[in-house]
């Protein structure tokens, strides 16, 4: 796809701000200047999201929007291992092919669709360099394939998540293209489906709108930041729907927490005068909502029904989230503030459940940001307002 001197320009160009050689423009008529400089910026992007790609020379890259819409490498490989082995795999949206690529050496053939045709070329390029001979390349339309496909063991689905107006829709049904209406038909033409969904989205009323054969919901946070929702189908009934918070950590390590719903409502309650220890759960848990889950497993105390923060008395060391030393508890008594931050001139504020944002906490509070104090803000049962100035565990 590219000639040899815009391959060369990329080269010794790949650390270049690109910028900057946006600004020089293009000396040398064989190169390919905005294809090199799309290049250059997406090899760049690509060492932080899809590193073993960034490591191979001759990897196409797509224009920027579809590098920042494509999965990164960390949750392509966890769905990977959903996935799981098999025979055939289909995937109905391929796009720039990452989630295709990972999921697919767990398969003897794959199928590839995609119908914008520039993407279907840079998939042909780079999955050679990949060792993904067995995969195959169609352009086309998804909906139009699912007529005539083979049955496979493995479907997977990510709808595009904006409208004609390039507008984010969040709702499967205004989804393109609509998962609801082609179930009935992926379910007649797969053993399993594996729906890729926005992280905005509701997923008990994902749940509920794609009805029977849900086996497991999987939210899939990144460093604490959730990513994508993705929901599992198969043929038949379920005897429940296993949900799945996950947080994939940048060194290799990972938060996992699972349970079914319709767990029991229950909380342990313990004076705050007996507690040394506060616990953030992960994005994944926040997503998921399952608080209640959460304090009963751990053994911990919910301060309040929608505070979303914990605490015990002893240390819980593997709450998947992040955890605290409490080192004081304060009301918002003007006196009882004064004792609780002498000597603390910075701090890290976060607000859950609290009548104040954290620009007007910080200006109450007259502290400026950053440092190794961290004060959470919140509403505890039966004792009002109150903040907990603690420390990161380490």
């Amino acid at each position: 796809m590219l000639n040899e001197a815009t391959r060369d320009f990329i080269r010794r160009h790949l650390d270049a701000d690109v910028r900057q050689l946006a600004l020089q423009g293009g000396r040398d008529p064989e190169v390919d200047f905005p294809i090199a400089l799309e290049q250059i910026a997406g090899r760049q992007k690509a060492r932080t999201k899809i590193p073993s790609w960034a490591a191979i020379d001759g990897i196409v890259y797509p224009p920027h929007l579809s590098m920042e819409q494509c999965s990164s490498e960390q949750t392509a490989r966890y769905k990977a291992e959903i996935a799981g082995k098999g025979n055939l795999f289909v995937d109905l949206t391929a796009g720039f092919g990452v989630d295709a690529a990972f999921i697919s050496k767990g398969f003897t053939k794959a199928v590839c669709v995609e119908q914008q045709a520039h993407l279907c070329a840079i998939s042909s390029s780079n999955y050679p360099f990949l060792g993904l001979s067995h995969v195959s390349i169609v352009c086309g339309d998804a909906t139009d394939y699912l007529h005539h496909m083979d049955h496979a063991d493995l479907l997977f689905i990510d709808p595009a998540r904006r409208d004609v107006h390039g507008g984010r829709t969040f709702g499967i049904a205004d989804c393109t293209p609509n998962v609801l209406e082609m179930m009935d038909e992926m379910k007649a033409k797969a053993d399993r489906i594996l729906i890729k969904l926005s992280p905005m989205l509701d997923w008990r009323k994902a749940v509920d709108d794609i009805g029977r054969g849900v086996s497991s919901v999987h939210i899939v946070s990144v460093d604490n930041e959730c990513k994508e929702l993705l929901i599992e189908v198969q043929k038949g009934e379920c005897e429940g729907v296993r949900i799945v918070c996950v947080n994939l950590l940048s060194n290799g390590g990972r938060e996992v927490f699972d349970f079914l719903p319709g767990s029991p409502d229950s909380s342990i309650h313990r004076p705050l005068s007996a507690v040394h220890y506060l616990y953030e759960p992960n994005a994944s848990i926040m997503k998921a909502g399952c608080f209640e889950l959460i304090a009963e497993r751990f053994g911990l105390c919910q301060l309040e029904h929608n505070s979303h923060l914990f605490v015990s008395d002893t240390e819980v060391t593997d709450f998947p989230g992040r955890c605290f030393v409490i080192d004081r508890i304060t009301s918002m008594n003007k006196r009882d503030l004064k004792e609780a931050l002498t000597g603390i001139g910075r701090a890290n504020i976060a607000v859950r459940n609290f009548p104040m944002t954290v620009a007007e906490l910080r200006k109450r509070l007259k502290l400026q940001d950053g440092g190794e104090v961290f004060i959470f803000a919140t509403t505890v049962a039966n004792e009002g307002h109150r903040l907990f100035v603690c420390r990161k565990k380490s």
